[in-house]
């Protein structure tokens, strides 16, 4: 590896660039769909996580686990959606991409790997046991999410539905993210302590 690309793959999106890619589809897909509805938000959201991939893959040369995972799910019920015309895909969409977080993590934790220092791309750094007991909350928390989804896509209207994919699950995220502060500062490693990437 030359050290052009070493540094280039140590690049780092701006936070504030970071934080648009990811609102940015989603803001689009209930302006869309409160416009035109739902299945032309469908193909403005497909458009959006293919333009939100090749900005980051531009800017810092790698792709984070989570938003390809959510982009090839989007684009492949995204296009059973639009295609055959049936919003149920796009909504399904949802359930198993939690769903698939969530067996993901705790999964990967039964056979003893932690994937969630990946998946928070090493913003913090805190102990192994931390990390397991991270791990865990937030599997089930991803698991809660799809349960909920699935009840709500049956009872809600699709507008309805849209709106809190939009501005339900994000503030939810926020308040468990925040609600897990103190487990994180109880099992924070400080430089002083020893090297926070021990666990690879």
């Amino acid at each position: 590896m030359t050290q052009e690309t070493a540094v280039a793959a140590k690049r780092k999106l701006n936070p504030w660039l970071k934080l648009a890619l990811e609102l940015g589809p989603l803001l689009l897909f209930f302006v869309i769909n409160s416009k035109y509805g739902i299945f032309a938000a469908t193909g403005v959201l497909m458009a959006g996580v293919v333009v939100t991939l090749a900005v980051s893959w531009a800017i810092t040369r790698h792709l984070p686990a989570m938003p390809v995972v959510t982009a090839v799910l989007v684009l492949v019920f995204g296009s059973l959606t639009y295609f055959l015309h049936d919003e149920t895909f796009i909504k399904l969409k949802v359930t198993i991409l939690y769903t698939l977080f969530g067996a993901g993590l705790i999964g990967a934790l039964y056979f003893g790997k932690l994937l969630l220092p990946i998946v928070f791309d090493m913003a913090i750094h805190i102990d192994d046991a931390g990390w397991r007991k991270l791990t865990i909350r937030w599997g089930l928390f991803f698991f809660a999410l799809a349960g909920l989804n699935e009840v709500l896509r049956r009872i809600l209207t699709t507008d309805d539905w849209v709106n809190f994919k939009v501005f339900g699950i994000l503030p939810l995220t926020l308040v468990f993210a925040l609600s897990q502060a103190p487990l994180i500062m109880r099992h924070e490693i400080r430089p002083e302590d020893g090297d926070p990437e021990s666990h690879f």
